[in-house]
């Protein structure tokens, strides 16, 4: 793979701290019962662009004075950053990157739904995190997805998100989608809605046009070479 024992160690260590992973002598297995989700600083910047165009995309439908939730993700994290075109937001999130990023937007509330962190992927899961969304409302929630197929619908790897994110629909008026193209016409381990249960999926222009149909009037298509507003990005 072109890197060396140290980067692969650290990896694996960090699959571990996750939960994703067992260490063993010389390597490591799957956690049972569990699939392996990438550690932030694995995916951060992959399919950048295409990232930040759905972001912008997606900021679109905010108004000044809403509420969001965002859930945990690299796509979720960079609306976090193209949030500074709006005003008087509220900002719901089980993300600790995308709430540090957050905290420091002027005239912007946050609220941070705490839970059991799950930490190379900097997300918090489990019941205080779903309790947590009961007792609010919010104009929008964006997700993220593993997986995004037509029929099987929006599905996720790692099965300790799922509820959350359930919450999260439930808790909003309406539900967007945010995945690069990579991400349809793929299926993974857990079920967490139907793509009708879902308001928009917005993605890169880059999906392979004999899905495109497949999904239907909610699907949005976004360039990832549009020029961009400035907006100012901080890690």
């Amino acid at each position: 793979m072109g890197v060396d024992t140290s980067t692969i160690r650290r990896d694996l260590d960090a699959l571990a701290r996750s939960g994703q992973a067992q260490r063993t002598h010389g390597g490591a297995r799957a956690t049972h019962g569990v699939t392996a989700k990438l550690p932030y600083a694995m995916k951060e910047n992959e399919r950048l662009d295409a990232k930040s165009a759905i972001a912008r995309a997606a900021v679109d439908f905010i108004g000044d004075g809403d509420t969001v939730i965002l859930d945990s993700g690299s796509t979720t994290y960079e609306i976090a950053v193209a949030l500074r075109r709006r005003t008087g937001l509220t900002v719901i999130t089980n993300d600790l990157r995308i709430a540090k990023y957050v905290a420091g937007l002027p005239e912007t509330r946050l609220l941070v739904t705490g839970g059991e962190l799950l930490g190379s992927v900097f997300t918090l899961v489990g019941e205080h995190a779903i309790t947590f969304l009961g007792d609010y409302t919010a104009n929008w929630a964006f997700l993220g997805a593993d997986a995004i197929d037509p029929m099987a619908g929006i599905t996720n790897m790692n099965t300790l998100e799922v509820p959350l994110k359930r919450a999260m629909i439930t808790a909003a008026a309406a539900t967007i989608v945010v995945a690069d193209s990579s991400k349809l016409g793929r299926r993974a381990l857990a079920r967490i809605a139907g793509t009708e249960e879902v308001d928009h999926i917005i993605t890169d222009d880059e999906l392979d046009t004999t899905l495109t149909d497949r999904f239907g009037e909610r699907l949005i298509r976004v360039s990832p070479h549009a020029t961009p507003p400035p907006a100012t990005r901080e890690h």
